[in-house]
């Protein structure tokens, strides 16, 4: 298979990164590798990958799955005898590779200008305040124009924002996400399936390796096999995806159950009690850590780094500051945290999640499910191979 060259890689790649990196210093010395924990078999990385983009071979590092085998525990960067950066490169492929797999265009649009993250994110806000703001004008039951009599003394949300409207749009949002998400996840799988076209994959293979993608998306397992620093960093990811799955269910799936109309408690708020406390711990040991740049993984914070941390953490102090100020029967403060609280977490979900970095959750699953097919694939021909093979002792 022919790969054309394209001259201009080294530097786009420079455009998606905040470290100054210079892949030139590199002179493939093969250290990095040698220190990965993770490297075996074909597994180079990140040695390979690097090479690639000095080459400026683009075709080969789309049909790669490596970079987001990567968990960047920074050993590679800090035994680098040239400073090259292997790690923070591997990064930048991942925002890279994210763009190319994003059909819309919006992906390189935030990383690679400030504006237009910044805008589209005001912009959906906007939309989430005028949904509680317009209706009323209108003279549809919804949002502040409900704020008269009784639902203006005590907490009325079943009149601020009922239910059943608000499930109907969480409904929406998640098909919009599961939409976004699944095509990407499908175009990253056919540009890396396009690099193995010799290997005899089967249905089998396929159906028998689809546990790796829960097992991964569930526990990030791979990262275990890093420095023991990591396993820190593992599990306070383990904390935060966990939250934010807790938090997602909670309002996509029970939101009748757990968005109260009045001032009473249910027991469904335990379960928000930890994904706040999950979420809310886990951003502020990250923010606090890119502040310090101590390790390797935050001495180098690109904007969209920032704005996942900070947008994560906003979003759950703004939800339990809304449900104390409901339990305590404020009114107002209750109405104005709910549409605050929505202003944050929409845009989040919307601009951020299928389009930002919230996608590594995403793909690194199904970069692990594509190599286990891959390994099952191997085997599969490696055992046909030896079958074939009559033993010494029983030939003739």
């Amino acid at each position: 298979m022919e790969y054309r060259v394209n001259l201009a890689l080294p530097a786009e790649l420079n455009r998606f990164e905040d470290a100054g990196l210079n892949i030139a210093k590199c002179f493939n010395c093969g250290t990095c590798t040698a220190m990965c924990s993770l490297t075996e078999g074909e597994r180079s990385f990140p040695r390979r990958m690097i090479r690639y983009a000095q080459l400026g071979l683009e075709d080969r590092l789309l049909e790669s799955a490596e970079p987001w085998l990567c968990y960047y525990c920074g050993e590679c960067s800090k035994t680098c005898p040239r400073e090259a950066q292997p790690g923070e490169l591997m990064m930048a492929l991942r925002r890279w590779l994210t763009t190319k797999y994003d059909f819309t265009g919006l992906s390189r649009k935030l990383y690679l200008s400030h504006a237009w993250e910044a805008g589209l994110l005001a912009g959906v806000a906007l939309v989430v305040l005028a949904l509680f703001l317009v209706p009323g004008w209108l003279g549809v039951p919804f949002g502040f124009a409900m704020v008269t009599g009784e639902a203006a003394r005590h907490v009325r949300l079943d009149l601020f924002a009922p239910k059943h409207v608000v499930h109907v749009a969480d409904w929406v949002l998640a098909a919009f996400l599961l939409f976004f998400l699944g095509v990407n996840a499908v175009r990253m799988i056919y540009y890396v399936r396009r690099g193995h076209r010799d290997r005899q994959t089967r249905l089998s293979d396929w159906v028998g390796q689809a546990h790796q993608l829960v097992v991964h998306a569930a526990t990030q397992k791979h990262w275990r096999g890093c420095e023991k620093e990591e396993r820190r960093r593992w599990l306070f990811h383990f904390l935060l995806v966990s939250g934010y799955a807790t938090m997602f269910l909670l309002v996509v799936a029970f939101l009748g159950a757990f968005q109260r109309d009045g001032a009473d408690f249910h027991w469904t708020a335990l379960f928000g009690y930890y994904a706040t406390a999950a979420l809310l711990g886990v951003t502020l040991a990250f923010m606090r850590d890119r502040l310090k740049k101590q390790a390797e993984i935050s001495k180098y914070s690109h904007v969209t780094d920032w704005m996942f941390l900070v947008l994560l953490f906003l979003t759950s102090l703004s939800g339990i500051l809304l449900h104390l100020a409901r339990l305590l029967d404020l009114a107002w403060p209750t109405y104005v945290l709910y549409v605050a609280h929505l202003m944050i977490a929409v845009p989040m979900l919307v601009v951020e999640v299928p389009f930002g970095k919230w996608l590594h959750l995403v793909f690194r699953p199904v970069s692990e499910y594509l190599t286990a097919v891959a390994h099952a694939s191997e085997r599969r021909v490696v055992q046909k191979a030896t079958a074939r093979v009559v033993p010494a002792t029983q030939r003739p």
